[in-house]
């Protein structure tokens, strides 16, 4: 990157402030002039699509002076043009600009839609100022989404320029398909059996950048499973359902369940058997209700997804100690490889 793509690369122009700050509307873009260290003169355009490209000149010669963009030219004349110059464009940064996340337009909307779908405000975890964010899954930590702002050569030979790409971990089984697709490429910088960089400059739409992240994060996403008891004597689950549109019933809240675990309800003697196979979709629901049996101040909303027959009776749970469920546990490990080969 150049003095000026370093100084700008998260930042987007504001038209308002440039005329302000002293901006003159010039052509496709707005230019700016400025005096300093007595004879040299910084001159800065910022073009329409938000690319900034600055010169300066020597006053007393009326040629224009390069000298401070040759890294090799440490000296410490040349070194304080550099470093004023870098002043002048921080400045205008600073007043004129707004800070965004990242390079491109398109990763800053996905950025958007990434916060408002799961609350994760991307990191950067090498450098404040960095190019480079991730997005982590806060309940334990695991990535399912990077940016990064790369030489377009590192994947594609046939291009050049710098691209922001966002790698996502994908189904194995589908990567050697998808990577035939325009905007997709083997990831870089990361296992490519599990990951593909998808190029975020409006090859693909939104959405469909959306549905790679909603399904990297599934990787990421903790789900726990629980036995919960109903008691027949004192609420009719079957009534409940019959009278449920959609399979969905409310439930006393507990405080370590969340959205997506698995819910298995025991029902109570007579009966005394695993019979419903539960998905929670909601939690933390508002809810007062109380009686001689039971006080409610939350619920969480469950979707019954199965209903099993005498699979899970008293009998075969014995097997795996489970003589009864008086309150919310987590299901034992040996039960739920047994579940899970029922549920297959």
């Amino acid at each position: 990157m150049n003095i000026e793509e370093e100084i700008f690369k998260k930042s987007k122009p504001n038209t308002q402030s440039l005329l302000k700050y002293g901006f003159k509307k010039d052509g496709e873009g707005y230019l700016y002039s400025k005096v300093f260290m007595d004879h040299f003169e910084a001159r800065i355009m910022v073009y329409s699509d938000g690319k900034v490209k600055g010169k300066i000149y020597d006053l007393k010669t009326s040629e224009e002076y390069i000298n401070y963009r040759i890294e090799k030219q440490v000296g410490e004349f040349v070194s304080s043009i550099r470093e004023s110059y870098k002043d002048i464009l921080k400045d205008i940064e600073k007043k004129c600009f707004t800070k965004q996340y990242f390079v491109s337009n398109q990763a800053n909307r996905i950025t958007k839609l990434v916060i408002k779908e799961y609350g994760n405000i991307p990191e950067f975890p090498w450098d404040e100022d960095s190019v480079d964010g991730i997005f982590r899954n806060p309940y334990n930590q695991k990535w399912y989404g990077l940016i990064m702002n790369i030489d377009y050569t590192k994947i594609d030979d046939l291009k050049n320029g710098r691209i922001d790409v966002l790698n996502v971990k994908i189904d194995d089984l589908k990567i050697p398909d998808l990577i035939k697709k325009e905007g997709i490429y083997p990831a870089y910088h990361m296992n490519k059996k599990y990951w593909v960089s998808i190029v975020l400059d409006d090859t693909l739409s939104d959405d469909e950048v959306m549905s790679y992240l909603h399904e990297s994060h599934k990787f990421t996403e903790v789900t726990k499973e629980w036995l919960i008891p109903a008691n027949p004597k004192y609420y009719d689950i079957d009534d409940a359902l019959k009278k449920s549109k959609d399979q969905t019933i409310n439930w006393k809240q507990s405080n370590n369940i969340k959205v997506g675990d698995q819910v298995y309800i025991y029902v109570a003697s007579p009966i005394s058997k695993i019979k419903y196979s539960c998905k929670v979709l909601e939690t933390d629901i508002p809810y007062h209700y109380e009686d001689d049996n039971v006080t409610m101040e939350r619920v969480m909303t469950l979707k019954v997804e199965r209903i099993f027959d005498d699979e899970l009776n008293k009998d075969i749970l014995s097997k795996y100690n489970i003589k009864s469920v008086r309150g919310p546990r987590s299901v034992p490990s040996s039960l739920k490889e047994y579940l899970h080969r029922l549920e297959k």
